[in-house]
């Protein structure tokens, strides 16, 4: 569905010196700095992935979803989307692709968003029969009834970017770019979102490219993670490996009534703490399952409760980056 290969682009950027001097000196003779955006990134995506495209700021993130969706054109490479050039088959391409930026709208500010969804309906051009069973299902699904005779710059910023969404699909595309879609938004709005992209992959199988700082979103939608930086793809595989990866073990712990009794060491486990009422076991998920590790556990001890710490999707995030230098 979408093949990119050599993909380049760069900008080239003023450099404006300090100073009512350096303000003259820079006017008389300018000095300009090239910034490779992308330098050869290649990679391809299948129908109804879901994507996280992740990577520090300025990593070309957003220059990629900007290349992908027609609106930049780069220096060099090639881009098959839906066997589509997406520059200069804009308006082919446009039909099939949604696109959310978090920071930016598509709606009007000052007109509800319901007259916002129906001059979008005329710009796509979309069968009258078509855009009023989608505003229905996206209304439902996103809980925008409230939300639709209301002005767009009354809208709290959660509000809007439910409303976003649902605009970016009111032509059916195959295809959804999200950059930074949960930007500032608060816990409840965020699941919401969430909850939405999953079922929408589900049910209508779009291909969702996500890109965003959020670790929460990576791990709760993508499955794959393509990590840029330098300009340069430096991973793509999934997310449960980087997971064994960057913190193979995993604590297990378990609070018990009666008698402390001393657990015999079996394969798997790493390291074993017991003190008064509570047990601590480091464990390898590779050699024993959590499962049977409780099993055998609740066989030597009456246990009251458990929990078991997993790696937060931050350490995941920061030790890829660490790895590559980013």
């Amino acid at each position: 569905m979408i093949d990119v290969k050599n993909l380049s682009k760069h900008f080239k950027v003023y450099k404006r010196k300090n100073g009512a001097f350096g303000a003259v000196r820079s006017l008389v003779k300018p000095e300009y700095e090239y910034i490779h955006a992308l330098d050869d990134v290649s990679f391809s995506i299948g129908k109804g992935e879901i994507v996280g495209y992740i990577g520090p700021n300025g990593a070309g993130k957003s220059t990629t979803v900007k290349v992908l969706s027609g609106i930049l054109v780069p220096d060099g490479g090639e881009v098959i989307v839906n066997e589509l050039v997406p520059w200069k088959d804009r308006k082919s391409h446009v039909a099939n692709i949604g696109v959310v930026f978090g920071q930016r709208s598509q709606l009007w500010w000052d007109v509800p968003v319901h007259d916002s969804y129906e001059l979008l309906r005329d710009i796509y051009r979309i069968p009258a029969d078509r855009y009023a069973a989608n505003v229905s299902v996206l209304t439902e699904l996103l809980d925008l009834e409230k939300l639709l005779p209301v002005p767009v710059r009354q809208l709290s910023l959660g509000q809007r970017m439910r409303c976003e969404i649902a605009a970016s699909l009111l032509h059916d595309p195959g295809i959804l770019f999200l950059d930074e879609p949960t930007i500032g938004l608060d816990a409840v709005s965020k699941l919401a979102v969430r909850k939405f992209i999953r079922q929408i992959n589900k049910e209508r199988n779009v291909t969702v490219i996500l890109t965003t700082h959020d670790t929460g979103d990576i791990e709760a939608l993508a499955d794959r993670i393509l990590l840029i930086g330098k300009g340069k793809i430096l991973y793509d595989g999934r997310f449960n490996e980087l997971k064994k990866k960057f913190h193979a073990s995993r604590t297990l712990k378990v609070h018990f009534t009666g008698e402390a009794r001393e657990i015999p060491s079996v394969t798997g486990i790493l390291k074993l703490n017991v003190h008064e009422n509570e047990a601590e076991v480091v464990f390898d998920p590779e050699n024993i399952s959590a499962s049977a590790l409780i099993t055998y556990i609740s066989g030597i001890l009456q246990i009251t409760d458990l929990e078991i710490e997993t790696v937060e999707a931050e350490e995941i995030v920061a030790g890829l980056y660490r790895e590559f230098e980013i």
